[in-house]
């Protein structure tokens, strides 16, 4: 590099947003209009006047109140729905001031009611501030496991992480796009396309592709790759919660003190609490355990004082049908904090 960190993910929002005195994504009126324009919401040919006199209305003031009325006055049930649904969202944002505060109050309550891909894009552009600056593509490349969802691919003893949308499309389409869907379907032979392996010597070619979501990350035991997440949750946890932990690979669990750990997907939550209680956890499920992880504390005083200097146990794995879905959100509600005083 040249000194200066590459930029990445410009479709992520990042650049729309200011930040605050404690370095948090304060809400813009320009990162609000970038809602309005998304296809589920901006007008189409067909809308009606109330329809494009709301948008209007909004795209020249986002944070205008919107009663049910001109709501209920668009002719498409549809854009009703979508309307309600992204206004509500719109209030949770410019409530809570920041994208940070919005997306910790929604799992700070009780039930979690926002549509997923709003979590999904919070998550998305908090994670672009919170690794903003690093030049490691390694680093970048893990940090898409916070809000993308992965496929793994066991081979020759690597774990081998390829983006699930990426992988679906090139399956369904052999990366032709629509010409490969006529193709696939006609039982034709579609050219062969690969996803490329993130190297140590190859690593660089993420910067020029790094929003096409199409590169493979290995997180065997001891690779960059698991390296980079621990070093991206370690960053995660550092922004929300101001506190400094660090997070290793370890290849197995063998603590008789054992006390706190916590999932970072539903599957290893169920498979740590299992394992916890002494449970018989039988071969197949432990197969999908991909990565165990030591989380500590470099300040115990931030601990609850039952638990006050002792590791935290971490664990990602691998559903069923080799999918991993990572909630990054279990780190900052899970973790035995010290109570405020």
């Amino acid at each position: 590099m040249n000194g200066l960190a590459p930029d990445f993910w410009p479709n992520s929002g990042y650049h729309l947003l200011t930040r605050d005195g404690a370095g948090h994504l304060a809400v813009t009126d320009a990162f609000l209009r970038a809602y309005l324009q998304r296809p589920e919401i901006a007008p189409i040919e067909e809308s009606c006047d109330a329809e494009r006199a709301l948008h209007g209305a909004l795209m020249a003031n986002p944070r205008e109140a919107v009663g049910d009325k001109r709501i209920d006055a668009m002719a498409d049930a549809d854009a009703q729905d979508n309307y309600r649904v992204l206004l509500a969202f719109r209030d949770r944002l410019v409530a809570a001031g920041t994208v940070e505060a919005c997306y910790l109050e929604i799992f700070r309550t009780t039930g979690v009611t926002m549509p997923p891909l709003f979590i999904d894009q919070m998550a998305h552009v908090v994670t672009r501030r919170v690794i903003d600056g690093t030049d490691d593509p390694f680093r970048v490349r893990a940090a898409e496991l916070l809000f993308r969802e992965q496929t793994v691919t066991l081979k020759d003893g690597a774990i081998l992480l390829g983006d699930a949308e990426t992988v679906e499309m090139l399956a369904t389409t052999a990366g032709m796009g629509s010409l490969g869907k006529l193709v696939v379907g006609s039982g034709s032979p579609a050219r062969q396309v690969d996803m490329d392996v993130l190297q140590t010597d190859t690593a660089a070619i993420y910067w020029e592709r790094n929003e096409r979501y199409d590169t493979v990350l290995d997180i065997s035991f001891a690779r960059p790759g698991l390296d980079a997440l621990c070093r991206v949750l370690e960053a995660w946890v550092r922004h929300f919660l101001q506190a400094e932990v660090s997070i290793q690979p370890v290849q197995e669990i063998n603590d008789e003190k054992w006390v706190w750990h916590l999932g970072l997907d539903a599957e290893a939550s169920t498979l740590l609490n299992d394992l916890y209680e002494g449970e018989d956890v039988d071969d197949t499920r432990m197969e999908r355990l991909l990565s165990l992880f030591r989380l500590d504390f470099k300040d115990p005083n931030q601990m609850a004082a039952d638990v006050r200097g002792k590791p935290i146990y971490l664990a990602l794995c691998m559903t069923p049908d080799q999918r991993v879905r990572l909630k990054p959100q279990n780190l900052l509600v899970n973790l035995p904090l010290a109570a405020e005083s």
